[in-house]
């Protein structure tokens, strides 16, 4: 194995969950059933309650190689010893090497931000925090339910990119691709993107419905 000095590099328990991706500050609740994987949360609460959380890909099996730190904030634990666990991300981090593989994976990872920009971001966060206002109201006329947008939206941009990619559903490629990015307008223009997209996709269905209302 190839030494590493770097003192931002540590071993980290690391839990592969598939199509999950955990962002920076965002909630994941987990029922740890596998023996394995009890093992590793018994020994995690003994130490600094982190893990790392790795992407899985249902069609070739691929784990991911960048990640985010899980740390356990509360747990249950039920007589026949399964845990119910809630977590919440941390940093992000990149696997660099395997250190041990059973009775789990043991990876050796470094942390990783994002690079410092001088750009100013403040407009970027306006428009992708309107546009996802838009998406939920043009979800909520479509679907004919009361859906607000939540109060815990970021203002800064940084955190806005993490909320805004981990509250996408059904594309966790997508989820994989943002988690890795180190550029945060990078981040915040494909989520403009992905966000446009599935505003016009509804308005276009909400016209489609109103129109067939319309003639009947």
């Amino acid at each position: 194995m190839a030494f590493f000095s770097s003192v931002a590099v540590r071993e980290l328990p690391l839990f592969p969950l598939s199509e999950v991706v955990l962002f920076p500050g965002r909630r994941l609740p987990l029922h740890i059933f596998e023996f394995r994987y009890r093992i590793m949360m018994n020994t995690i609460l003994q130490s600094d309650r982190r893990f790392g959380v790795l992407m899985v890909d249902p069609a070739d099996g691929r784990v991911a190689s960048v990640g985010c730190c899980a740390e356990i904030t509360n747990f249950h634990r039920m007589p026949d010893d399964r845990m119910k666990i809630m977590t919440v991300g941390q940093q992000r981090f990149r696997v660099l090497d395997y250190v041990r593989e059973k009775p789990y994976h043991v990876g050796l990872v470094e942390w990783i931000e994002d690079h410092p920009t001088e750009r100013n971001l403040h407009s970027l966060s306006i428009e992708v925090d309107q546009l996802l206002r838009d998406v939920v109201r043009l979800s909520a006329k479509l679907t004919n339910q009361e859906i607000e947008v939540p109060d815990d939206i970021p203002d800064l941009p940084l955190e806005l990119s993490y909320w805004v990619a981990s509250n996408l559903y059904g594309v966790a490629q997508e989820q994989q691709a943002l988690l890795e990015l180190q550029d945060t307008a990078a981040r915040l223009e494909r989520e403009a993107e992905i966000l446009t997209s599935t505003r016009s996709h509804l308005a276009a269905r909400t016209a489609l419905k109103d129109a067939l209302r319309f003639d009947g």
